[in-house]
């Protein structure tokens, strides 16, 4: 595959709790230069950063990050901020002690109410594979899609693991036998070239990555 159909599917991402403007400059610089999907940020960066680069690149943003367990009006507060603000794609984190629990209504509420807060924008429902089930990975296909979110999405690449290739496969079984219309999304641990290759061959449209681009510029690979 060639390396800018590679970086067209990844979110460039930098969402570490020490980042600075000029962190979240030189990441908005790179998704503008290597035409990145989007760049995913903090929401406290969103508005400069959408201001910084006119247009340039997509500004993705998180909700209820990284845990996922704040309420869901905070959620629906975090992602009407976000929108004002210029995001263009949210990525929210589910619930995931409801999800445990089997409480289904209460995790797609969760989701549609962000849905509703995302005003049209790009939902993509963070369900951190690596804490669940290869069940509960199935059954929040299905929740994805009733909610109406564009992607399901493994990782937020701050817990435990990222996401495996398995669960890609997981998610691309899923949706195909169902007919679901949901994307997928894989993030955490993305490392390799090779590994973003087999991650889209598998069925991922978007990758979250800060890694891939990086290896771009190590190895003046553009």
């Amino acid at each position: 595959m060639e390396i800018r159909e590679i970086l067209s599917h990844c979110d460039h991402t930098q969402l570490s709790v020490t980042a600075t403007w000029e962190d979240i400059r030189k990441v908005v610089d790179e998704g503008i230069r290597y035409k990145t999907a989007s760049v995913c940020i903090p929401p406290c960066y969103v508005k400069q950063a959408k201001e910084y680069a006119k247009g340039g690149v997509k500004i993705c943003t998180v909700i209820g990050f990284p845990n996922g367990y704040s309420t869901t009006q905070t959620k629906v507060f975090e992602t009407a901020g976000a929108v004002m603000d210029g995001a263009d794609e949210i990525d929210m984190v589910i619930n995931i002690g409801d999800l445990k629990e089997k409480n289904y209504p209460k995790v797609l509420g969760d989701i549609s109410a962000v849905r509703m807060a995302c005003a049209g924008k790009i939902l993509k429902v963070i369900i951190e594979t690596c804490l669940l089930t290869d069940e509960e990975k199935a059954k929040m296909c299905e929740i994805v899609a009733e909610a109406k979110a564009d992607y399901i999405k493994t990782s937020t690449g701050f817990s435990k693991a990222g996401a495996t290739f398995r669960d890609v496969e997981i998610f691309k079984e899923e949706i195909d036998k169902n007919n679901l219309n949901i994307k997928i999304k894989a993030a955490g641990g993305i490392g390799s070239i090779a590994d973003a290759e087999k991650f889209l061959a598998l069925g991922a449209e978007r990758l979250g990555t800060s890694r891939i681009v990086k290896i771009v510029k190590e190895e003046n690979l553009l």
